[in-house]
Formats: structure tokens, sequence, C-alpha cells
């Protein structure tokens, strides 16, 4: 049998503790713990490892792994600095798909990227690193997704949409087929894009518009 790869999550709270049940489920990892600022205690059973100052000194492990743990509300935030700061420590950045995830064979999948329980990655599609394809979200064929980008929970693509860097699709939002959304974008939740989001900004509404 392979020995499993050792792996910590960078974030104790809520979106670490569904990285975590997700982890338990796949074999070939052996969770060693989380990276918190703050002590939650233990998380789904593991242990908190440290703060950000642990960091380097798990990365001098051979073979390890990091999951990112911290979610996403809106374009931007601190997980493209995680991403960054992995990179440099020299973690491997493995992409992590939950057992009931549907997944093409030829789909794309970026380096941490999270396909979590219920997703569908249709074929054609291409994610770039770091990405959160939530809780039934749904990927249809040939979508382009940037790097550090959400899609929530029960968010839907149609097919050939895009979307850049550092978005967030918000829960049960859906995107017309051909859509483009450009980097730096928030989609609220229950919004139908039905028209290019051409600028960075917030989108709200069926169909949905940018607001002030």
């Amino acid at each position: 049998m392979a020995a499993r790869q050792p792996i910590i999550v960078v974030g104790g709270g809520g979106h670490g503790k569904v990285v975590l049940n997700i982890l338990l489920r796949l074999p070939q990892f052996e969770v060693l713990g989380y990276i918190d600022p703050r002590d939650n205690g233990k998380v789904m059973g593991f242990p908190r490892l440290g703060g950000d100052e642990a960091l380097p000194g798990l990365a001098s492990r051979p073979g390890i792994a990091a999951a990112i743990g911290v979610g996403k509300l809106k374009a931007g935030g601190p997980r493209k600095k995680i991403l960054d700061t992995l990179r440099e420590l020299g973690f491997a950045l493995p992409v992590i798909v939950a057992p009931t995830a549907a997944v093409a064979a030829d789909a794309v999948l970026g380096e941490a990227t999270v396909v979590m329980d219920g997703a569908v990655v249709q074929p054609g599609c291409v994610v770039g690193p770091a990405a959160i394809l939530n809780t039934n979200s749904t990927l249809d064929h040939d979508c382009t997704l940037g790097e550090d980008v959400h899609v929530a929970p029960a968010a839907a693509l149609s097919g050939n949409s895009s979307v850049g860097n550092g978005c967030m699709v918000g829960i049960g939002s859906c995107v017309r087929q051909g859509i483009r959304i450009f980097s730096g974008c928030t989609i609220g939740a229950g919004a139908a894009v039905v028209r290019d989001c051409l600028e960075p900004g917030v989108y709200v509404g069926v169909p949905a518009k940018k607001v002030p």
C-alpha cells in the first residue's frame, strides 16, 4: 500500500472544517492538523499546529502538502496571499476533490483547488489555482475560471462562460452561456448574469446589474 501524503489545512474556521471533512474521506492523505492564528481547539478531531509562524517548520518536512482552508465571501480577500506564501515555502498544493463530486476526465484543475461535495465539472473546463467549487455548484462544458475564484454553493455556470481572477460567484446565482465575468467581480446571491460583467464591482439582481 502506498504511503499517504501528509497534509495540513491553513484555516480552522467553517471553510477549513469542510476541507478537513473532505480530506477525512480521501485515503491518499494523512491529515496532521490545521494552522490558524486562533486556537479553535480540535476541528473535525484534528489539532491546531500553531499560527502562521509554524508554516516554515512544517514546510521542511519531506513531501508535505497544504490545503487552503480559508473561504471567500467577496472578490479579493486573503486566499491569494496564502497561496503565494505556501508556494514560496515549497508546500505541495494538491487538487482536492470530494468523493461525491463529478469531474470530467479532461477537465483541468489548478493547484490548491478544492471541489466540494456534489459539485459538477463538465468536459472542457479549465480552472485556475486556488479555486473553490463549492457544494452542488456546476460548471457546464468549456468554462474557464481564473486564479482564486469561488463558485459558491448551488451556483451554476452555463457552457463557455469565463470568470476572471479573484471573483466571487454567489450562492444560488446563475450565469448564462458564453458570459464573461472580468477579474475582481462579486456576483450576488441569487443573481442571474445575462450580460458580460466588464469591470470590477458588485453585481446583483435578476438580471444582474452593477451597483454603485
